[in-house]
């Protein structure tokens, strides 16, 4: 027995701040303590932007919400802060200053040291001041290159987790119905495999490297009638199961995805957001997702602003709890004062907060915020001198070597080659008319959720933050020995024709001349394209197609060559343009890519995404058409593309053949074997994207004439062959019949190996066999493609 010693007992850990105890044993323990405004709190976020000068966050004011107090709100806690880095231009290592001190702050505030999750949008990379600008979802689609997708993810997740931030507000996995719809740029594809497996690629990134990745627009949103934001989706269940679900369904099962933000729209009358069947019956109770949802801002108010399903805001507050929204953001506006009172007056039950919150608080365990140890500091800021915020200035570099090399690689690949007479690649060219909106505009590769366009443009006083080498730079930099004249013309969407006469003067001066044409990104009115930017046609934005005309007409070769958001038609170009160069907001080193293609540096591989139309009205179409969708003789509407969906040339040839199947008929619950041989008869090396496409010839309901199941990327010396292995389960040739249930049902298939939807190489008919087979979301997704060795010349 000891005597007089003082014995020094350690506090008693709470059991919630234990990272010992399993977490679902945590948060039971943590929600049984909590008052009910304190579990509310855990439920919304508040719009924030980071201080300059290292101090506290500021609650951001915008012009759909009140005035927020945070000292008011902070004692119960806080669920998220929203976009602390992308709501002002703040240097990055004072902005990462500003989040610690303010997530001190709130965890000191409230009971049990709860800090918030701090999202940020990364559509395009991290949507923050002097972060790299990569090219935007359209041209992650256009490189068909889910490897390359997944390394991009993972390197802006590192840079968003290195300053403190947890959870990021992308990939939009919506497919693309109508091109006029404004946010086609921020899609993958026209395509649900491609924007599933390009998609599901850039989830694992982002979550590899410790950010919770939020699939958007759950779901529907892409569907809009006449591609108008925010407008009705007028879609059917078949449509909506097999068009819009599949690349969440893929995101969800293989990706990993930690959150999912209900889309605006409804559907048949039932918004997302109050979507029970949606939300909760198949996201979670039959996809098996146990993550959080989130709300798209401002969306729960709108089921009564808008949709008009709730007569105040405590009824928009229970109806998107009970439908399976978990988080309400921006800011707190309906899950605030009135859900607390609809739970008080019995309008709301208390488990439907809890089950709310127990998926809030399980994610922050995850993450490491619930622990006794948690410590605000990012490793960004590791060893630095907090007290002294003007010398970690310029501390953090968010667009370094890596990622500009990186970013080159995403444009580069992502580059498509629409036509070429011969012209392309430049070979030496002594004088250069350089023509057009894009050609000298800096900010021409950006998108509009890039921080330059999206938030940058309200703070003219600012630098951008980022070096943005303009096409003639670059092009001056590729032809040392050229004489490059650079004319306006016109602008993007001013419909000034005044320049025209110029440009001419210099394309008849020209050996060749480069027509470079698009969009300006922007929000709600303020671009071409991008948010709230919705065309009625797709004819070139303002004067472009007359500038384009005019320079065709002076018969010098000319190469048209856009930086847009969205697929335009290009009338007389289609025929007469020497070449036409397809980029689709290529990012910060867009132009360096474009460049090095026309120039031949880089041989280009990329393939549309989106088919290209031929005429500007015969909108809304896609290649997933059945065959009453497609061209007839009992309309005068022809929808047959310019150039259709996986279209793409090189400066290679490659041939195709030899195409044998390892058995013609398989079971409906098997499988079939092919090999084909893909060989480079060009005379240098280059990538060839081999396409599986299938076609079901009859069906007990319409299909599509055909639809992408499987594709991979090819690369080849000069005279090279290689043998393509393909295993295609029957899985795939599954779709919803007509109780509602996916089916595999018996009968012939084409399987059609292609270089596009529109150009077909070889083409196997197989046979499924045995009894019609129903299928769920366990079911295969993908044809397994293996390349061998040589193939014999």
């Amino acid at each position: 027995m000891i005597d007089n010693v003082a014995v020094e007992t350690a506090p008693e850990v709470p059991l919630w701040n234990d990272p010992a105890h399993p977490v679902s044993t945590r948060v039971s323990a943590l929600i049984k303590a909590m008052t009910m405004e304190e579990k509310i709190a855990q439920l919304y976020g508040v719009w924030v932007g980071a201080s300059d000068e290292g101090g506290d966050v500021a609650p951001h004011q915008h012009d759909m919400e009140e005035a927020v107090d945070l000292d008011a709100l902070l004692p119960t806690g806080l669920g998220q802060l929203t976009r602390p880095f992308g709501t002002a231009p703040v240097d990055p290592a004072l902005g990462a200053l500003s989040l610690l001190r303010t997530q001190a702050r709130i965890a000191s505030a409230n009971r049990f040291a709860i800090p918030a999750v701090a999202h940020e949008e990364c559509l395009a990379g991290f949507a923050a001041w002097g972060a790299t600008a990569y090219p935007v979802p359209l041209s992650w689609g256009a490189t068909f290159d889910p490897d390359l997708v997944h390394r991009m993810a993972a390197a802006i997740g590192r840079d968003m987790r290195s300053v403190g931030v947890h959870q990021g507000l992308a990939p939009v996995l919506d497919v693309v119905r109508d091109a006029r719809w404004g946010r086609v740029e921020e899609t993958i594809g026209e395509d649900p495999y491609l924007v599933g497996t390009i998609g599901t690629a850039y989830v694992r990134g982002l979550e590899g490297a410790g950010i919770v990745a939020t699939l958007k627009h759950f779901v529907g949103y892409s569907a809009s009638r006449a591609g108008r934001n925010l407008a009705p989706s007028p879609m059917g269940p078949r449509e909506r199961a097999d068009v819009l679900l599949p690349p969440f369904e893929m995101a969800v099962r293989e990706g990993g995805a930690r959150s999912v933000m209900a889309s605006y729209t409804d559907t048949d009358g039932v918004p997302a957001a109050a979507d029970e069947a949606l939300l909760t019956g198949l996201l979670r109770e039959t996809w098996g997702f146990d993550g959080t949802v989130v709300a798209d801002y401002f969306g729960i108010a709108f089921l009564k602003t808008l949709h008009d399903i709730t007569a105040d805001w405590a009824g928009a507050a229970g109806a998107a709890l009970g439908a399976g929204v978990d988080v309400e953001l921006p800011t707190v506006k309906t899950f605030g004062a009135p859900l607390a009172e609809a739970v008080a007056a019995g309008r709301v039950p208390e488990e439907v907060i809890d089950r709310a919150l127990r998926r809030v608080l399980t994610q922050k365990a995850e993450l490491g915020l619930l622990d006794r140890d948690w410590d605000p500091v990012p490793s960004a800021l590791d060893g630095a001198d907090l007290d002294d915020p003007e010398a970690l200035r310029g501390r953090i570099d968010l667009d370094g070597p890596e990622n500009r090399e990186l970013a080159r690689t995403v444009a580069e690949e992502a580059v498509v080659l629409l036509s070429n007479d011969g012209t392309l690649p430049l070979d030496r060219p002594r004088r250069i008319a350089l023509v057009g909106p894009n050609a000298d505009e800096p900010t021409a590769v950006l998108g509009c959720y890039s921080f330059p366009q999206h938030i940058g443009v309200h703070h003219p006083e600012i630098p951008l933050g980022i070096d943005l080498p303009t096409l003639r730079s670059t092009l001056a930099a590729e032809f040392p020995d050229a004489e490059l004249t650079t004319v306006r013309g016109t602008g993007v969407d001013d419909g000034d024709v005044s320049g025209i006469p110029e440009a001419v003067r210099a394309a008849r001066d020209a050996d060749v001349v480069l027509a470079v044409l698009g969009d300006r990104a922007g929000l709600f009115g303020r671009g071409t394209s991008g948010e709230g930017c919705d065309t009625e046609s797709l004819s070139l934005p303002g004067a472009q197609q007359r500038l384009l005309d005019a320079l065709l007409d002076t018969g010098k070769p000319v190469v048209t060559v856009l930086l847009a958001g969205r697929p335009y038609a290009l009338g007389r170009a289609v025929p007469e343009a020497a070449a036409i160069v397809q980029s689709f907001f290529p990012g910060v080193e867009g132009t360096a890519a474009l460049a090095a293609v026309l120039g031949g540096r880089t041989n280009p591989s990329g393939r549309l995404p989106v088919s290209v139309p031929r005429g500007p009205g015969a909108q809304p179409t896609t290649y997933l058409g059945a065959r009453l969708a497609h061209a007839s003789e009992v309309s005068n509407i022809d929808p047959t593309p310019a150039f259709g969906f996986g279209h793409g040339l090189t400066y290679s040839t490659f041939e195709w053949s030899d195409l044998v199947v390892d058995g013609e008929k398989a079971p409906t619950d098997g499988e079939f074997q092919l090999a084909l041989t893909v060989r480079n008869t060009g005379a240098r090396h280059g990538t060839e994207v081999v396409q599986l496409y299938l076609h079901d010839p009859v069906a007990s309901v319409v299909q599509p004439v055909q639809r992408l199941i499987g594709y991979t990327r090819v690369p080849l010396e000069a005279g090279e062959g290689r043998r393509l292995r393909v295993t295609v389960p029957a899985d795939l040739a599954a779709f919803t019949g007509r109780d509602g249930h996916r089916v595999v049902e018996p009968g012939d298939l084409e399987l059609r190996f292609a270089a596009s939807s529109t150009d077909p190489r070889l083409t196997a008919t197989v046979t499924l066999t045995g009894p019609e087979r129903r299928v769920d979301h366990t079911r295969r997704l993908h044809a397994d493609f293996g390349l061998e060795g040589a193939a014999d010349a």
